[in-house]
């Protein structure tokens, strides 16, 4: 079996239980929810994909996105929960599997997934050993696979403190704290405030800036949700967007995984995003902008 999940610290998290579940005899396979939903990702029997979308090739599927409901049982289990590693934990858990373990990985995950944090965790996520370790947690190629695998194996054994003692990743850990402070300065300079929505737009810079996701609500308190516009590669082609929930001024009515997936994308009610056509992103983007300002709730 083969588990098929995404880079961010909810899918390593699901790699950790999946191993700890079944048998699993192949290299993770890495790819974005795009990938799934374009069709380019290779997806055989025997795949458990975790934390993407359903391709009805796979062999088990597990997901918690509100955009990615069934609707049709499905091998797996799915359920509205802060983490897709939550569900996995609780199906293996009613099998009388984990016996006590990972219950404290879980509730980390749970939090940073669904975005539970307080805003001395947002400015200083140095403070918190789980958050700073799943920023230092970012899609730069292939070049990262190792990265990940390596944490899948040291998630499943090694404490929190154990972990960011390795060499490697203390100094993706700093990093991410030099990142922050930088971030911080492209986010001033590069944010419209468009009614209560705080709109990021870094098509105009050839190396996009990465950082802390959640910094925008700190730094524009009086916004209900942001939106963040880039480029997905060099050739410019596409646009990726992504947009938020604020999670601290909690008043966006607009189940955003819904929204995007009318525009190809998806996620959950509170953050999602989508690729778009260079050709036709800002009309659609302008549609996608409207909503949000209007902030209606879904009937």
């Amino acid at each position: 079996m083969r588990i098929v999940t995404r880079p961010d610290f909810d899918g390593i998290v699901c790699a950790v239980l999946l191993h700890e579940a079944e048998t699993i005899d192949s290299d993770i396979y890495w790819v974005e929810p795009g990938d799934i939903q374009n069709k380019t990702a290779i997806i055989r029997t025997g795949d458990i994909i975790a934390n993407l979308p359903y391709d009805p090739r796979c062999s088990l599927w597990f997901d918690h996105h509100v955009s990615n409901r069934p609707d049709k049982e499905v091998k797996g289990a799915f359920g509205i929960a802060p983490s897709a590693a939550g569900v996995i934990f609780h199906h293996y858990r009613q099998q009388g599997k984990f016996a006590g373990r990972f219950d404290e990985l879980i509730a980390h995950t749970d939090m940073i997934d669904s975005a539970d944090l307080t805003k001395d965790q947002v400015q200083f996520p140095e403070k918190d050993p789980h958050l700073l370790l799943s920023m230092t947690i970012q899609n730069r190629g292939e070049s990262d696979h190792a990265y990940w695998n390596k944490l899948v194996s040291m998630l499943g054994k090694q404490t929190i403190e154990t972990i960011l003692e390795d060499p490697q990743v203390q100094d993706r850990c700093n990093g991410v704290i030099r990142e922050n402070t930088e971030f911080s300065r492209f986010l001033h300079s590069h944010t419209t405030l468009m009614d209560n929505i705080s709109v990021t737009d870094f098509r105009s810079l050839d190396n996009v800036p990465s950082g802390n996701r959640f910094l925008t609500y700190s730094l524009f308190p009086d916004t209900i949700a942001s939106v963040k516009i880039r480029y997905l590669g060099p050739d410019k082609s596409k646009v990726l967007l992504s947009i938020g929930r604020s999670i601290f001024h909690q008043t966006c009515k607009v189940n955003i995984g819904n929204l995007l997936a009318r525009f190809g994308g998806g996620g959950h009610a509170g953050a999602g995003g989508c690729t778009l056509e260079t050709a036709i992103a800002q009309e659609k983007i302008d549609q996608i902008l409207n909503i949000m300002k209007a902030n209606r709730e879904e009937k």
